[in-house]
């Protein structure tokens, strides 16, 4: 759970998982979890926020059942693919999902 003061604090990064989850073609539902995933888990260092923000995009999307690359999600969120493929599981995992084994 997140408070909403959450919310606001981290819009810029918010704006950024819809901007990039637009340009690739990620249903609004895609969007609105991987928002909620993000605020649920904000990272305490700035310099981890977009990792943790593509990740969630990630995740989102697959949630969503709207699978999409991990290297277009890093592409489109200006990070490396090995940040989003490190931190994806951990996301779904806390928030009660049980994560591909593939």
């Amino acid at each position: 759970m997140y408070r909403a003061r959450d919310r606001v604090d981290n819009e810029d990064w918010l704006d950024r998982i819809d901007a990039a989850g637009e340009s690739l073609g990620v249903s609004d539902d895609a969007r609105s979890s991987a928002n909620e995933l993000f605020l649920t888990h904000i990272p305490d260092a700035e310099r981890s926020k977009p990792a943790v923000a593509a990740a969630s995009l990630y995740a989102g999307a697959l949630i969503a059942g709207e699978e999409r690359s991990q290297r277009e999600i890093a592409d489109a969120m200006g990070v490396s693919r090995l940040s989003v493929q490190s931190r994806w599981k951990p996301l779904l995992e806390a928030a009660g999902f049980q994560p591909p084994t593939w």
